[in-house]
């Protein structure tokens, strides 16, 4: 998608302000601060990249592509509520780790960033061999809530393409 199209941000920001999506920090965030966020330039390229997700011809997700000029950008998908637990999300992790493997060589690694209650996105990346790197206690604030824990999923470039996994490097034993 190009936000600078007129029909794309309409499209984009129509999407993003007619579902919820629980599991992001603004569950439904208001056209004023969408509009703001592309002015600004949150989803500008080269560093950012929008996509459209159809399934049968009809817009099912988006998915944002975050920190393309760095060796491991983040992903971010919206799935429409009505496509939710069709198993697309498994669908669309794996196609996506493909597309940005083989576009951008010099990514290293994707990254993701999840709520630790987001069961369905978590089983999404565990099944496309997506290693959980780390669980953050506390840090996701949720609008009107409590803050849930955050957990940060990684695949390396070399993992994807041979379907092994590489194993971390130290593991440092607790406190008896």
């Amino acid at each position: 998608m190009d936000l600078a199209e007129p029909t794309d941000r309409t499209l984009f920001v129509e999407f993003l302000t007619t579902n919820r999506f629980p599991f992001h920090v603004s569950a439904s965030p208001t056209r004023g601060a969408i509009e703001k966020r592309i002015d600004d330039g949150a989803f500008a390229s080269p560093e950012h990249a929008v996509f459209r997700v159809d399934v049968d011809g009809a817009l099912t997700g988006i998915v944002v592509l975050d920190d393309l000029d760095d060796d491991a950008p983040m992903i971010d998908i919206r799935l429409a509520e009505p496509s939710r637990g069709n198993g697309i999300g498994t669908v669309l992790v794996g196609a996506l780790a493909d597309h940005v493997f083989a576009a951008f060589p010099d990514i290293t690694r994707i990254e993701a960033q999840t709520r630790d209650d987001n069961v369905a996105m978590r089983k999404a990346l565990a099944r496309n061999s997506w290693v959980q790197e780390a669980h953050y206690r506390r840090t996701w604030p949720v609008d009107g809530g409590a803050p849930r824990d955050s957990v940060a999923y990684g695949i390396l470039r070399e993992d994807h393409l041979s379907g092994t996994t590489t194993p971390f490097l130290t593991d440092v034993p607790r406190r008896a």
